[in-house]
C-alpha cells in the first residue's frame, strides 16, 4: 500500500493526575485526568472494560481542577471516598503527521513526544522523547506492522512502559507477577485467596460500567459476585465459615439486586429473537411492540434497583468486608494442596446428588425445580474448578468446561421455564386490551418444546460431567 505523510502540527498538552495517595485508581487500571490543550481538552476518566479494551467518559474543563462529582462517584468503589489529588503531571509537546493512502483517506497519525513529567511524592524531573502511532479504524491491520518494521530498522525501540503515567511512576507501581507459575506450588490457602482477590478487582471494574448502563456490564457483576459466593461457600475447609458469613449473605444480597436487570435483558432479547424468527401469517397484533413495551420497563426498573444497590450503605461494607478479607484472610490453617482436591470433590458431590434427584422426578413443575437447584450447584462446581486450575492444571481445565457446558444447558433450560408463565401473561393481557394472544400461545409451545429438548441434553451433559476424571 503506498502512503502520502501531509504536513506536520504541532500542539502542548498539559495533564495532571488525579489519584490516591497510595495510588488506588492507576493500581486498579482507571487513570483520571485533567488536560488541557490539543482537540479534546477536558476531564477524561478511562475506565477498563476487559484485557484488551477501556472505556472513556469525557467532561468539560470546569473552572478548577476540583474533580467534578460524577467522575468522583465512578470511581467511589476504588476510592472509598478517600481524598482525589494531583500525584502527576505531564507535559506533552507533540509534533505529528497524519498518513494517508493512495485513496486520500487518513489511515493513521504519528506523533512525536517530548515529555515533561513531575510528581507529588518524588523530587526531580522526568524527561524522555517517545514515538506514537495511532491507526485509524478503517486502517488494514498490517499497516502497524510495517510502521513499526521501519521504525525499528531506523533504530526506534518499544519502550518497556505501558503509558507515560507508569513511567513517571515507575517503582511505585506493583509489578506484575506471574501468577500461575505462582501458583503451581502453593498451599490451598493461596490458590484461594489469589482467586478471590482477582474476582474482587473484577467485580470492581464493573462498578463503574453498570453505573454508565454500559452493554452487559450488570450481567458480568453478578456473575462475579457469584463466583466469590461459590469460593466462599466452596472452600469452608480453607476460609473459616464463621467469618465469612456476613460476606456471603452481602454477594448474595448484592446478585439479588443485580438481577432484575439482566432477567430483563434477557428474557426481552430472548422473546424478540423469538417473534423475529416467526413467519409474518404468525404474528397477529403488535406483538413485538408490546414485547419492547413490557421490558424496557423492567429494565429501567431493574437498573434504578441496580444503581440503588450501589448507592446504599450496605454496598460499601460489602467492599470493607472484601479488603478485610484479602487483608486478614480468616484461613482455618489448612494450607495442604489437597484441601483443593478434597473442595472439587465435595462440590462434584452436592451436583450428583441434585442431578439424581432431578433425573428421577417425573416430567413437571417438580423436575423444573430441582434441575435449577442442580444447576446452582453445577455452578458451584465450575468455580471451584475454575479457582484451583491454575494449580491443578489440565485435568481441572477438562472438568471445568465440561462442567460449564452442563451449568450453560441447564441454564437454558430454566430460561424455558420461567418465559412460559410470562408468555401467558403476555397472551392474557393482549387478549384483555382486544388483541389475539395466539402468537404468544405459539411461543410459549415453542417454548416447552425446547424445555424437553434441553432436559435431554442436560442428561447427557451431566454423563460427561460425571466420568470425567477430577482434579
Amino acid at each position: 500500500m503506498g502512503a502520502d505523510v501531509d504536513a506536520e502540527d504541532e500542539v502542548e498538552l498539559d495533564a495532571t493526575y488525579f489519584d490516591t495517595h497510595d495510588l488506588r485508581l492507576v493500581r486498579a487500571g482507571l487513570t483520571l485526568r485533567r488536560r488541557t490543550g490539543g482537540d479534546d481538552a477536558g476531564w477524561h476518566l478511562k475506565l477498563p472494560v476487559d484485557a484488551d479494551t477501556r472505556r472513556e467518559i469525557q467532561r468539560p474543563l470546569g473552572t478548577d481542577d476540583t474533580v467534578p462529582a460524577e467522575l468522583r462517584a465512578l470511581v467511589r468503589v476504588h476510592t472509598r471516598d478517600a481524598p482525589l489529588e494531583p500525584m502527576a503531571t505531564i507535559t506533552t509537546r507533540r509534533r505529528r503527521w497524519h498518513i494517508s493512502d493512495d485513496a486520500g483517506a487518513e489511515v493513521a497519525e504519528f506523533a512525536d513526544d517530548r515529555v515533561h513529567a513531575t510528581t507529588s511524592s518524588s523530587p526531580g524531573d522526568h524527561d524522555w522523547r517517545e514515538l506514537e502511532i495511532e491507526l485509524s479504524e478503517d486502517a488494514p491491520p498490517t499497516l502497524l506492522d510495517t510502521l513499526e518494521d521501519d521504525l525499528r530498522a531506523a533504530g526506534v525501540r518499544r519502550s518497556d512502559a505501558p503509558s507515560k503515567l507508569s513511567r513517571t511512576l515507575g517503582e511505585r507501581l506493583r509489578r506484575p507477577v506471574d501468577g500461575r507459575k505462582k501458583l503451581r506450588k502453593a498451599g490451598s490457602d493461596v490458590v484461594v485467596q489469589e482467586y478471590l482477590r482477582a474476582q474482587t478487582g473484577t467485580l470492581r471494574t464493573f462498578d463503574p460500567l453498570v453505573r454508565l448502563d454500559a452493554d452487559d456490564a450488570v450481567h458480568r457483576m453478578r456473575v462475579t459476585a457469584r463466583r466469590l459466593r461459590a469460593a466462599l461457600q466452596g472452600f469452608r475447609r480453607v476460609l473459616d465459615r464463621d467469618a465469612t458469613a456476613h460476606l456471603v449473605e452481602d454477594l448474595r444480597w448484592l446478585g439479588g439486586e443485580l438481577a432484575p436487570a439482566r432477567d430483563a435483558e434477557v428474557t426481552g432479547a430472548r422473546f424478540t429473537a423469538a417473534v423475529d424468527a416467526l413467519p409474518d401469517g404468525h404474528v397477529l397484533g403488535p406483538v413485538a411492540a408490546q414485547v419492547t413495551r413490557r421490558f424496557a420497563r423492567e429494565q429501567r426498573e431493574g437498573q434504578k434497583r441496580a444503581i440503588a444497590a450501589l448507592d446504599s450503605s450496605r454496598y460499601p461494607d460489602l467492599q470493607q468486608r472484601l479488603d478485610d478479607l484479602l487483608d486478614d484472610p480468616p484461613t482455618t490453617g489448612r494450607a495442604k494442596r489437597r484441601e483443593l482436591a478434597r473442595a472439587v470433590h465435595k462440590a462434584h458431590r452436592r451436583t450428583s446428588h441434585r442431578m439424581r434427584a432431578a433425573l428421577a422426578e417425573p416430567w413437571g413443575g417438580d423436575r423444573d425445580i430441582a434441575l435449577h437447584e442442580a444447576r446452582k450447584a453445577a455452578k458451584r462446581l465450575r468455580y471451584v474448578l475454575e479457582a484451583v486450575e491454575p494449580a491443578r492444571g489440565k485435568k481441572a481445565r477438562k472438568a471445568r468446561k465440561k462442567t460449564k457446558k452442563l451449568a450453560s444447558t441447564l441454564g437454558d433450560h430454566h430460561d424455558t421455564v420461567t418465559a412460559r408463565p410470562v408468555l401467558r401473561e403476555l397472551a392474557a393481557q393482549a387478549h384483555q386490551e382486544g388483541g389475539n394472544g395466539f402468537t404468544f400461545g405459539l411461543l410459549h409451545a415453542r417454548e416447552q418444546a425446547a424445555a424437553g429438548r434441553l432436559d435431554d441434553a442436560a442428561e447427557a451433559a451431566w454423563s460427561r460431567v460425571a466420568t470425567t476424571p477430577r482434579t
